[in-house]
């Protein structure tokens, strides 16, 4: 067993692991944030799609030890104080989501894609989100949904009231 030590959705956390546990699995099974979806365990459909450090990772290719000493956000640590990040709430505005299997890590995959590239191109959201599939919504509305959010985020709207 290993320990890490590493910041989840903001929070610190220190947990020992075996040393071949994937992050997918260690949030999951360990922290129960149910989220990045196991979809294909080959890198292939970005179910399981999360940050690291801010960037966009298939967090079923990295090792729960890697992530030791980063920050990982998940879809569930996008929402602050009951209010939708701009990404969650283009989705839902846009319909961007049909059963929604692969929607988180399309809305971390975007959330990545953004911050690295706040005015996209609709090709290039297309190019951004290519490791990313969804056997539903044949993309037209995820990629509206994306270009709504880098509108909202240039416009610095705020997200929708979440109510419980």
């Amino acid at each position: 067993m290993t320990q890490i030590e590493l910041t989840v959705n903001g929070e610190k956390r220190s947990d020992e692991v075996e040393p071949r546990l994937l992050l997918v699995h260690y949030l999951r099974e360990l922290l129960g944030l149910r989220a990045a979806n196991v979809g294909c365990d080959t890198t292939s459909c970005g179910a399981c799609t999360v940050l690291l450090d801010g960037k966009s990772v298939k967090s079923c290719t990295v090792l729960a030890v890697q992530a030791s000493g980063h920050e990982v956000t998940t879809a569930e640590g996008l929402a602050v104080g009951g209010e939708l990040h701009p990404v969650q709430a283009a989705f839902r505005q846009q319909h961007g989501l049909q059963c929604g299997f692969c929607t988180p890590g399309m809305v971390m995959a975007t959330v990545g894609l953004l911050a690295e590239n706040p005015h996209p191109t609709e090709a290039e959201v297309r190019e951004g989100l290519e490791g990313n599939l969804c056997r539903c919504t044949g993309y037209h509305n995820i990629v509206r949904a994306v270009l709504a959010a880098a509108q909202a985020q240039a416009g610095q709207v705020t997200g929708e009231q979440v109510t419980a």
